[in-house]
């Protein structure tokens, strides 16, 4: 691997991981939380992630592992990869409980109404467990910018850029709650920034244990089951919250033009 693309892939992923910190700010400093443009800017990460993952991300695997193993194997172990990756997304969101559930849809405004002393306690409780649910959730996600952004630092740079957008609400999840149980908003902040540095740390582990045996069909594998994890994201969590954010419009305008700027920026590097 070419250090200067490591060293890439892994500021990306930093990047990705920290923008939980812009949902700790929007919840400090909002007494409302501002549903349309959640909704669009959710949109438009899911229409991102979609259209890269089926588009390209999924060709290059393919191509990678045909290389490898020939048309019939190299497709097979494309579409395997690509359904084990999506299995193992679910199978960490089966694990996380709905009421800590950093994808269940929270209002600041909600948060705010319930600061009196008999919910401070539960409060504390979810801002915690949410952010060890983020950490548990972000690691494939650091996985799949890291690997998206060695191969090609241009789809790493849009990748990046849509899971920041999807992290907002995240960095939202954990910073209200521990915010209003304790008024500590550095203590908030903190738990925030903590649960997003699971996404970097998932690049490093990946990175640690690929680099001596990344070949063609690493690649593939890992490329094929990146393309699962971030269409499951998109159609299981990042969709539904932006419809719940705001009108049901909002968040197909923010996905079909999601899918419009990924198609022009890979038009662009042709």
């Amino acid at each position: 691997m070419d250090m200067q693309n490591v060293l890439l892939a892994l500021g990306l992923t930093l990047i990705a991981g920290l923008s939980t910190g812009v949902g700790s700010a929007l919840a400090f400093f909002t007494k409302k939380t501002n549903t349309k443009f959640l909704s669009v800017a959710l949109g438009f990460s899911a229409g991102v992630m979609i259209y890269v993952s089926m588009i390209d991300i999924f060709q290059k695997a393919k191509e990678s592992l045909v290389a490898a193993l020939g048309e019939t194997g190299g497709s097979w172990a494309t579409v395997g990869a690509f359904f084990a990756g999506i299995f193992l997304i679910a199978a960490i969101d089966n694990f996380v409980p709905s009421t800590e559930n950093p994808h269940e849809m929270r209002k600041v405004e909600d948060i705010y109404s319930k600061n009196d002393d008999n919910n401070r306690s539960k409060l504390m409780r979810m801002g915690t467990l949410t952010a060890l649910a983020i950490a548990i959730h972000n690691f494939p996600e650091g996985l799949a910018t890291f690997t998206s952004a060695i191969k090609d630092p241009s789809l790493g740079i849009a990748i990046t850029v849509a899971i920041a957008i999807h992290n907002i609400p995240e960095g939202i999840a954990v910073s209200m709650p521990v915010f209003y149980a304790t008024g500590d908003r550095r203590k908030a902040f903190r738990l925030s920034f903590l649960s997003g540095l699971s996404e970097p740390l998932g690049a490093v582990i990946g990175y640690l244990i690929l680099f001596r045996i990344f070949n063609d069909i690493v690649f593939g594998v890992l490329f094929a089951a990146v393309a699962g994890i971030m269409v499951f994201i998109s159609v299981d969590e990042l969709l539904p919250t932006a419809r719940e954010y705001g009108e049901p419009h909002l968040s197909i305008y923010g996905l079909v033009a999601g899918m419009m700027v990924m198609a022009v920026s890979l038009l662009l590097f042709i």
